[in-house]
């Protein structure tokens, strides 16, 4: 008999720890390779967690469990002879018997860099420890793999995806991207430390009439990173006041059509999202983070949207490449992140890789607000609510007094590396963009 570790894999950026919230089989079950086994929930989303071997299992961490990533959660026995030793972090798969094993994390994430094995890559995309040996041992870099379709949850490759891709990997020419093996991946420089000593909260006095609630995990996980995020960012806010009102009328005489044409809603979201990539794409500086003493500006326009979830706590899922849709294709990203979130199916992959934020404060009838940077990015757009106002308008036959749709936009921006001007220009791009928005625009 062998015994194979089932190690906490990572899953997203930042991740470093999940919590056990359900085994999905019973200690001493029979279970297959690639069965999910037990629910992780991290301060990202939930996601579950796929078996490495068949056999019996053993569980070594119970419900409610906090995990570093690459700590063993369960074992795996099976009819190998042999049992696997733990290896050290970062060791090459073991072969034992005719069995090759995994004995380290899986994906080992270095920022938008995952690791399998000793290839890299850019991709962002979950292997299993089982596809991952089977990669290893057939051959296959991870530019490879990335172009096998999964049929697993999320689209992940399961075994049965990967074999039947080298049953036919012969039949077939696969372009291939290799990572030159004597180019090593530079680390991150370490940020900044704060030059001021870290101020102590004072203590709250408690009395009979004070009801206590202890924050859940998520809860303190996004207080860590707001105020992570202020110590780092000196923040600076730019606001802007935009008359919306094409927009407004034209979303509805045209939201029935649209509904019918396509079967979604269409919000105010994806159109103040256009406004927003274009603006980005005016001003590309904003789309950029802080590495130490070096500015990386994201040729990606990765959008994210905060997103309050049922509970309270705040999530932001993200939408890939927003500049590549039309604003049809945005309405159906928006509205399917969503529900996602709203049903709490988020994936990792779907709240990765942000580089610029939106955060619509009007929802709850806010008129406008001071957002914090969603860290490690360097700036961030609230949107307040829309609301009719009297307002000046310029004809050619001399100025009027009408009613209008207004709507405060408040930009707020990491000072490092984007300055006032830049900053506040982007801000009125966007409502540029918006005023000028055609009433009679085609769909």
């Amino acid at each position: 008999m062998a015994d194979i570790e089932v190690l906490l894999p990572k899953m997203g950026e930042s991740v470093v720890e999940g919590t056990i919230t359900e085994w999905l089989v019973e200690e001493g079950s029979k279970v297959e390779e690639d069965d999910f086994i037990v629910n992780i929930a991290t301060d990202k989303v939930d996601n579950e967690v796929p078996s490495p071997a068949s056999g019996t299992i053993k569980i070594v961490r119970q419900k409610d469990e906090t995990v570093q990533v690459g700590e063993v959660i369960a074992l795996i026995s099976t009819d190998v002879e042999g049992v696997v030793e733990s290896a050290p972090k970062n060791a090459p798969a073991e072969s034992v018997g005719h069995q090759v094993v995994d004995t380290t994390p899986a994906p080992i994430e270095n920022g938008n860099i995952s690791a399998v094995g000793n290839i890299t890559s850019t991709s962002d995309r979950f292997y299993s420890p089982l596809v991952k040996n089977i990669a290893h041992k057939e051959g296959i870099e991870v530019a490879e793999l990335d172009q096998i379709p999964g049929s697993g949850k999320n689209g992940r490759v399961t075994k049965k995806d990967i074999l039947a891709y080298l049953a036919n990997r012969q039949d077939r020419a696969v372009t291939t991207t290799k990572t030159a093996s004597n180019t090593a991946v530079q680390p991150p420089k370490a940020a900044q430390k704060p030059t001021t000593k870290p101020v102590k909260a004072p203590s709250a006095a408690v009395d009979g009439n004070t009801e206590i609630i202890e924050m859940d995990r998520m809860r303190k996980l996004i207080a860590d990173h707001m105020v992570k995020s202020v110590q780092v960012a000196p923040h600076v806010t730019s606001f802007v006041e935009a008359d919306v009102t094409n927009m407004v009328l034209w979303r509805e005489r045209i939201k029935k059509q649209f509904q019918d044409r396509e079967g979604e809603k269409i919000t105010f979201t994806p159109i103040l999202l256009e406004a927003v990539v274009k603006a980005l794409k005016d001003f590309p500086l904003v789309n950029s983070s802080i590495d130490g003493d070096r500015i990386l500006v994201k040729k990606d326009i990765n959008v994210g949207m905060a997103t309050a979830l049922p509970s309270g706590n705040l999530i932001v899922p993200v939408i890939k490449n927003a500049d590549q849709y039309n604003l049809t294709g945005l309405v159906k990203q928006v509205n399917s992140l969503a529900l996602k979130a709203r049903n709490n199916t988020l994936s990792p992959e779907d709240i990765q890789g942000g580089t610029y934020t939106i955060s619509n404060v009007g929802t709850f009838g806010n008129v406008m607000g001071t957002p914090i940077i969603n860290q490690p990015q360097s700036a961030i757009l609230a949107l307040g609510a829309i609301r009719k106002k009297p307002a000046v308008i310029e004809t050619e036959y001399g100025d009027t007094i009408g009613i209008r749709h207004m709507m405060f936009m408040s930009h707020s921006y990491d000072h490092r590396n984007i300055d006032g001007a830049l900053g506040g220009s982007f801000v009125k791009r966007v409502a540029d963009y918006l005023e000028q928005f055609d009433l009679n625009r085609e769909l």
